[in-house]
């Protein structure tokens, strides 16, 4: 054999892929099926004497009554312990020592005992552990009667026959049935419910407790999940239920969206800035303000259901329409795109415009200003991108057509002139004219004139456009140059529509910039801003485009998104790279929001903060000086997780090679050598946790598995994972877990929950989902269907979620928006009372981890 595969091995495999598969659903309807026995079993003993159910002429084992053994709870009712995917359920022959109460009749015969689901991995993998592990004190195991001494051991070789053999296994597998049977509990202590839930399909979750009290198991993608339940534990009726007292006030945003929008960054009257980041709308105050001197202040409007993606100033300087694009909410039900306009100082809504009316979502809007912005017109994100014209003080359509097939990028009034509207992007400059309609829906016509780019070249997109005092228009393109449209007579024998209106036309070209402008800002002396996106420059032009001043912002805040003018010479820059600059042109600019890295810890001490990447390096920066202390690489995958032990001695690092990796450090945490790695996960790591005592750790996995290990033993992994049962945890970030099982939502998909933090007084449990949730449980939730305080606010999967050191605050992170939100912790276990002002100054305290 030359190991060569042969035309027939494709299809073999997969057939042979097709009965592993028809083997494990019917692995698990044999566990539904066993369940269903015990309980027409239970049924019977009720009416039947229990003499009657053991075999003829074989007395009853002393102490096997139907009543539980003295000091069992009820919830404990004998029965056999979950083996994972096995369909054969081993009977020992020995009863381990367990607490008072807990036996069932005399000890047994020495020597065969085991670990109730053997070595196999929490996430579904099994091994045998052999008949000399330990097993849990407490586990009743059924007597059987005396066995002659010739009778062979069942996992010893035997010289029976071929035709006795299946005759043998068929009766060990009645012996195991029976046993299920006999000991089953009664479904009365658990308040009627049945002990499994409906299975459910393969991505589906579903839960069952393990009748002896012993263990707990869920289901996640078919996977079978086995959680030790403590000892401390008499019942799980005893666990806390409903939501927590503590509930979460939005504190602070951190987090600025530029790397795929526009129209998202002005200046109110009232000088805040104001800016979107997922769903909310920030107004930020840059220095004094509430916050208390020399800090800022945010506020925030919440009113929006899924991402904003546009932003438009009133001329009054108070009221702001925000858009927002369309989205599902957690059950699938579609979220419609919508146009809110709210008073900025009160942060009421206003006005809903377009509910039902917009496609996709709302790609750019703008009020009008030369008859004090009575009228809003709104571009949509559908194929036509659908351009309207709206009452803004009745949310009336007055005006609609369909704009063009190309993206649209821009769109404003003209300020001396309500009935020009200018729209750009892909390949085009629109000018449009809007008549009548007023004061009757859907009645006003909207008709468009091409600009014409002649002996121009045509660029390929054209992002902004502003208009100057005296009528111009400056458009800024993605060749870098800055052309000036002027106003020009009506040429009949033009093409287009509009044709006896006057047009404009391109009156001089300026080369401003490498590459793509992407903002044109018109400053109130005048004096035009662009802002460039691969050259990275800000520049000013004075009349006849005369480059008067420039400055470029540093390559690692990214290229010019959008320019706002605040107060006095200072301007607000927000960058490609979700960062917002303060600053001038002649002094340089420096960050207020800028975002790195996807994991994080601090050492205990508070000096240092280890940093993953996502490339496999990690960093330790001094949280003084924020210089780099120590730069680290392991494996060439990204680091999903870092984390100090609780005495700072070691660091663990979860990487996405499946390996974690535990590092020695020194006592100012500055310095680090390799200690070890622990391997033994099959896929890459999600999370882990320390022990309390700084030797073990706990980690998950991709493929949901739970796995222990002895850290300060050499990294082993703990084969008997019963036995960390009791063991307590510094920290508890697994998501996978007895503790926390119950966060987990029916139905879920394994992917549901993506990230969970115990708070330090170990009273409530927060939860970042897939739905761009957050959520706080009371702890320990190991309740099936869990009640929870849910809150909104980020626009896509919320990654991580830690609070502070001092319980005060809660940090989340979301994913593809980019954002983080800082939360208040308010009630029995938070801070105390709300502030009296929502603006304060960011407080945030180092968090156990921030992992995203």
């Amino acid at each position: 054999m030359d190991g060569a595969a042969g035309p027939g091995d494709g299809p073999a495999r997969e057939a042979l892929q097709s009965l592993s598969q028809r083997l494990r659903v019917q692995e698990q309807e044999m566990e539904l099926v066993k369940a269903a026995l015990a309980e027409a079993l239970r049924l019977l003993r009720l009416q039947v004497p229990p003499s009657s159910l053991q075999g003829s002429g074989t007395p009853a084992p002393p102490g096997d009554s139907l009543a539980a053994p003295p000091g069992l709870p009820p919830t404990c009712t004998p029965s056999l312990v979950s083996r994972g995917t096995q369909t054969e359920t081993e009977v020992e022959l020995k009863s381990s020592p367990g607490p008072p109460g807990l036996s069932n009749g005399p000890p047994a015969p020495q020597g065969a005992s085991e670990e109730p689901s053997g070595t196999q991995s929490e996430g579904g993998g099994s091994s045998s552990s052999g008949a000399g592990s330990p097993g849990p004190p407490g586990i009743l195991r059924p007597l059987q009667p005396p066995q002659r001494a010739d009778t062979p051991r069942r996992n010893s070789s035997s010289s029976s026959s071929p035709s006795e053999r299946p005759r043998q296994k068929l009766s060990r597998k009645a012996i195991s049935s029976a046993n299920l049977l006999v000991r089953s509990g009664s479904t009365e202590s658990r308040g009627g419910k049945d002990p499994l839930s409906s299975p459910g399909g393969p991505g589906s979750r579903r839960s069952n407790y393990n009748l002896e009290g012993i263990s707990v198991k869920m289901f996640l993608r078919g996977r079978p999940i086995t959680m030790y339940i403590p000892s401390g534990i008499r019942s799980l009726e005893e666990l806390p239920s409903g939501p927590p007292p503590e509930t979460l006030s939005l504190d602070w945003v951190y987090g600025y969206r530029g790397r795929d929008s526009r129209s998202n960054l002005f200046v109110l009257r009232s000088g805040e800035v104001v800016y979107f980041i997922a769903c909310v709308v920030v107004l930020y105050r840059p220095g004094g303000g509430p916050g208390g001197p020399g800090g800022g202040g945010q506020r925030h409007y919440r009113g929006h259901t899924d991402c904003v993606r546009c932003l438009a100033v009133h001329p009054d300087g108070v009221r702001v329409a925000s858009g927002q694009t369309a989205g599902v909410d957690k059950d699938g039900k579609p979220l419609q795109p919508v146009v809110h306009i709210w008073d900025s100082e009160t942060l009421l809504k206003l006005q809903e415009i377009g509910l039902g009316a917009f496609e996709r979502g709302v790609g750019a809007l703008a009020f009008s200003a030369a008859d004090q912005g009575a009228f809003l017109c709104v571009v949509d994100d559908s194929n036509e991108h659908m351009l309207s014209v709206w009452d803004c003080s009745r949310g009336m359509k007055l005006a609609e057509i369909k704009s063009t097939n190309d993206s649209v990028l821009a769109v404003g009034f003209n300020p001396r002139d309500s009935s020009c509207i200018v729209t750009s992007g892909k390949s085009h400059v629109h000018f449009w004219n809007w008549s009548g309609g007023v004061g009757v829906p859907g009645n006003g016509t909207l008709t468009r004139k091409q600009g014409v780019f002649g002996k121009y070249k045509k660029p390929k997109f054209i992002p902004c456009f502003v208009f100057l005092p005296d009528g111009d228009i400056l458009t800024g393109d993605s060749e870098g140059n800055i052309l000036t449209w002027g106003r020009s007579p009506s040429d009949s024998k033009t093409p287009g529509r509009g044709g006896a209106k006057e047009t404009y036309g391109i009156v001089a070209q300026a080369h401003a910039h490498e590459g793509s402008i992407f903002a044109l800002c018109l400053r109130r002396d005048g004096t035009v801003l662009s802002g460039g996106g691969r050259d990275r420059r800000l520049v000013q032009w004075g009349p006849g485009l005369v480059a008067l001043q420039e400055a470029e912002i540093p390559e690692h805040f990214g290229a010019v998104r959008a320019i706002a003018e605040g107060l006095g010479s200072e301007l607000l820059v927000g960058t490609t790279k979700n960062a917002l600059l303060r600053g001038d042109l002649a002094q340089g600019f420096s960050p207020v929001i800028q975002e790195t890295g996807l994991c994080a810890d601090f050492h205990p001490s508070g000096a240092v903060v280890a940093v993953g990447l996502n490339t496999g390096r990690w960093l330790v920066l001094d949280t003084e000086t924020r210089e780099i202390v120590s730069d680290v690489i392991d494996g060439n995958e990204q680091l999903s997780v870092v984390r100090y032990s609780p005495d700072g001695l070691y660091l663990a690092i979860g990487s996405h090679d499946n390996v974690i990796y535990i590092y020695s450090v020194s006592s100012d945490g500055a310095k680090s050598s390799r200690f070890g790695r622990c391997m033994g996960h099959s896929s890459f790591i999600t999370h882990l946790d320390w022990s309390k005592d700084g030797n073990f750790i706990m980690s998950n996995s991709g493929d949901y598995e739970i796995l222990y290990w002895d850290v300060a033993g050499g990294c082993k992994q703990l084969k008997n994972r019963y036995e960390s049962r009791d063991r307590e945890w510094a920290t508890y970030t697994c998501v996978l877990g007895f503790h926390v099982y119950g966060v987990w939502p029916d139905g879920s998909d394994g992917t549901d929950i993506n990230s969970l933090c115990r708070s330090h007084n170990e009273r409530v449990v927060a939860v970042a989902d897939d739905f761009c949730k957050v959520h706080l449980f009371q702890y320990p939730c190991a309740r099936a269907k869990a009640p929870s305080r849910m809150y909104g606010g980020h626009g896509s999967h919320v990654t991580s979620v830690r609070f502070t050191h001092d319980d005060s605050h809660l940090v989340s992170l979301g994913g593809k928006d980019a954002s983080i939100f800082q939360w208040r912790v308010l009630g029995a276990g938070g801070a105390g009372p709300a502030p009296a002002t929502p603006s304060r100054t960011p407080s945030l305290s180092p968090a156990s981890s921030l992992d995203v």
